[in-house]
């Protein structure tokens, strides 16, 4: 059994990546593929957060929510990713994995509500912990959710499954030449606007120097991969002194 390089991992997985190639909605498959990876890291060994999206059923800035105030529309978006939280934990126990959902709206028939020191026991006890309803609050996006409660739950690292293996210095979808980084500081990923996440959950982990994977999840075993240390997507680092300096300047 390969060791892990990580005890505690929070996993960011968008609303978009469960709905596969469908246009909107949960792809059965896709979400029994993703359950076993995540099961499968739980079973090395590993205390696995998870924080999912809702964007496959309903976001506050899609083209659905045209017309609705803001907040409200945020708010039907958070329900959404209870939705899928619920979905996947369901998934993951069918693989003999006990899970967690906790949501950031009170919901009790659903989910307990979240409570950090109650998370973190959860995951001492061997349980997968999926977060739902965002942060609880409009305007504040699902990446803001993963990379605040990485830090309130003391992960080492923050694992961004994607659709795209890693970070490229330009659309790789548009441009055959794209280079794909293997390592790159914060501080590189701001001047060359490489869109990691927002810029108000990429400013949280920087300051907090939460690291962060960005890893395509649909390649089988990724997951393990990334928590045992192996060489997969784009790690962003926290910023030397000298990237520092040169960025004060």
């Amino acid at each position: 059994m390969p060791k892990p390089a990580y005890k505690r991992v929070l996993l960011k997985i968008s609303g978009e990546a469960l709905m596969g190639n469908q246009g909107y909605g949960i792809d059965t498959e896709v979400l029994k593929l993703v359950a076993s990876e995540i099961a499968d890291t739980a079973q090395l060994g590993v205390e696995v957060a998870v924080v999912v999206g809702g964007g496959n059923i309903f976001r506050g800035v899609s083209e659905s929510a045209r017309g609705m105030d803001r907040a409200s529309a945020d708010y039907v978006g958070m329900l959404a990713t209870v939705m899928n939280a619920v979905s996947l934990q369901e998934a993951i126990e069918k693989r003999g994995v006990v899970t967690r959902v906790q949501s950031a709206i009170p919901m009790s028939q659903l989910a307990e509500p979240y409570i950090r020191r109650r998370a973190i026991r959860h995951l001492e006890k061997g349980r997968v912990v999926i977060f739902g309803a965002g942060t609880g609050n409009p305007f504040f996006t699902t990446d803001t959710a993963a990379a605040l409660r990485a830090m309130e739950i003391g992960a080492e690292i923050l694992l961004k499954a994607t659709r795209v293996d890693g970070v490229y210095d330009r659309d790789p979808r548009k441009h055959a030449d794209a280079k794909r980084y293997q390592q790159v500081t914060f501080t590189d990923a701001l001047r060359q606007d490489l869109g990691v996440m927002d810029a108000t959950a990429f400013a949280l982990c920087r300051d907090n120097e939460m690291g962060i994977v960005v890893f395509d999840m649909n390649t089988r075993g990724n997951i393990q991969r990334v928590v045992c240390g192996e060489n997969v997507g784009t790690t962003i680092v926290k910023d030397t002194l000298e990237t520092r300096f040169a960025g004060s300047q």
